[in-house]
């Protein structure tokens, strides 16, 4: 079976499968780890050093037992399925979506507050929808593109008969579970996480731009969204973010719905200004986590087409 044939059905099982809950994804059991290496390493003096070790302990351990899952193809299939969230990300956006249109405001924060890290108690439905569109965007790469796309380069290695894709993709989801547990920049972490946040900008250089300057405002197309403005708000804002990578999927996202992104939000009862992302031609309404949902899939079958196909035209040409 060819590896095209098997990135096909793992996608296929994202999208059935989605997370469910009797089943333990890996990406907890990474977590696990990192807390676990956390807890030997956070207190020794020289915390970029033992940050470093953590990130080489972490990436070294997740190839190497990902390396073990794919000798078979059935659970490199079954592994390579994990590492994709479209389904699971969409689930969220929709539950949000019927709990708001049912007029639970008070419940739909909660559900919110389990997905963002930014103050939800004092948010009214717009803010709500806000967030939630907003991270529909920003995790449309790193729980999407980019696993694709660390599976496609993989697939061109192999060691000892055994494809690398599984390797690369579950790798890569490795550096991001850390990046969102270690990567921040405050006092306890902006040392100790340095390097794994670093890594992480690494990672999500090209799936990040891949991802905002093609595959979406391509989605905004075959959807009749504005795509045009796609592009236009993609270049003019992808790097009105925090992050040098996650501007470039939100900024496409905000084009295509003719949205506008940012602005003042509250961490931990701070209030911060944050950079806009698109423009402000209309308030935030309840369809706009639907169209969102609409753009993460058709934005994922686009990936997954582009990434074998020129994988395809690659090998052919080597």
């Amino acid at each position: 079976m060819i590896f095209a044939t098997r990135y096909f059905i793992a996608y296929v099982l994202d999208l059935i499968l989605g997370d469910p809950e009797f089943f333990y994804h890996p990406v907890r059991v990474i977590g696990k780890l990192i807390s676990f290496l956390e807890k030997k390493l956070y207190n020794f003096k020289n915390k970029k050093l033992t940050g470093g070790i953590l990130v080489f302990l972490v990436l070294t351990i997740t190839f190497g037992v990902s390396y073990i899952l794919a000798i078979s193809k059935i659970t490199e299939i079954f592994f390579l399925y994990t590492t994709l969230a479209t389904k699971c990300l969409a689930d969220e956006g929709k539950k949000i979506y019927e709990i708001l249109k049912s007029n639970d405001i008070e419940r739909a924060k909660k559900e919110v507050s389990y997905l963002v890290s930014r103050d939800t108690g004092r948010m009214d439905e717009q803010q709500v929808i806000r967030s939630v569109v907003e991270t529909i965007a920003e995790n449309s790469v790193d729980g999407v593109i980019a696993p694709m796309f660390f599976a496609i380069i993989g697939s061109f290695f192999t060691w000892n008969e055994v494809s690398l894709a599984l390797p690369f993709a579950m790798t890569y989801k490795a550096i991001n579970t850390m990046d969102s547990m270690l990567g921040y920049k405050n006092e306890k972490y902006i040392d100790f996480g340095m390097i794994g946040a670093k890594v992480d900008d690494v990672a999500n250089f090209l799936p990040a731009r891949i991802a905002g300057g093609v595959i979406i405002p391509i989605g905004a197309f075959i959807l009749r969204m504005d795509y045009k403005n796609t592009w236009r708000i993609f270049l003019r804002d992808r790097l009105n973010h925090g992050s040098p990578n996650s501007g470039h999927g939100e900024a496409a996202f905000a084009g295509a719905l003719g949205l506008q992104f940012g602005g003042k939000t509250s961490y931990f009862g701070k209030i911060y200004d944050k950079p806009t992302i698109g423009d402000k031609k209309r308030d935030f309404i309840l369809d706009d986590i639907k169209n969102a949902r609409k753009l993460l899939y058709i934005s994922s079958g686009i990936g997954l087409i582009v990434f074998l196909i020129l994988s395809q035209l690659i090998k052919v040409v080597l």
